[in-house]
């Protein structure tokens, strides 16, 4: 991985910000499907229009809002949770 990236502090730190951006939108993604809702229908309940849930689902996006989260978590029945965990010394070095 270090021969693709590099070990910089600002290449390690764009790939934490890369796995955060897929995670959340394939976490998105995930429990809509499961609600088995398409992106309109998703916009509708959350009160957006369809083209932002579908930026949200890219996993190339990087403007999510907690607000906006916790708006379709609690459209889809669900809640936000945040959970802060130390850094491992080998992940700053």
């Amino acid at each position: 991985m270090e021969r693709m990236i590099g070990d910089g502090a600002e290449s390690l730190k764009a790939v934490e910000e890369a796995r955060i951006n897929v995670a959340v939108a394939q976490l998105l993604y995930d429990v809509r499907t499961k609600a088995g809702l398409t992106q309109k229908q998703l916009a509708d309940l959350v009160g957006t229009k369809q083209p932002v849930i579908a930026r949200l689902e890219d996993a190339d996006y990087d403007g999510h809002s907690l607000s906006m989260l916790a708006r379709i978590a609690a459209a889809l029945g669900h809640r936000v949770e945040i959970h802060l965990k130390p850094v491992s010394h080998k992940e700053t070095a």
